[in-house]
């Protein structure tokens, strides 16, 4: 089970945190991704981490604005977003996979989703 949190409104330049939280066998053995999906569009991968945390991928767009992490010991992923603009509007998806991976056929569980507005 994957249970999202931190979302709401903010103006742009403004930050939030994302946080996912997972049943332990997941957090410490999954590799683990943020997705975002916008109303009439397809569910477009942000950001990606192995279960480790060695390896990260984060998508251009938001790149140098947005980090993933992972802390084990708490079985939780974060998606720190900075410099937010108007664009990053849409609801934010955390998902687990048993391999690492950047697309989202690559996943296999899905949180519900939390949505982030970013006011101009």
């Amino acid at each position: 089970q994957l249970v999202e949190s931190g979302g709401g409104l903010v103006q742009a330049g403004g930050s939030l945190r994302l946080s996912c939280a997972a049943s332990e066998h997941t957090a410490t053995s999954y590799a683990m991704g943020w997705f975002r999906q916008e109303p009439g569009k397809e569910r477009e991968i942000v950001a990606s981490i192995s279960w480790n945390g060695g390896t990260t991928f984060t998508t251009g767009s938001v790149r140098g604005r947005f980090a993933i992490s992972r802390d084990n010991a708490k079985n939780t992923v974060y998606l720190q977003m900075n410099n937010l603009k108007p664009e990053d509007t849409a609801v934010y998806y955390c998902a687990a996979g048993a391999r690492y991976s950047i697309t989202r056929t690559g996943f296999d569980y899905w949180g519900q989703g939390t949505q982030v507005t970013v006011s101009s």
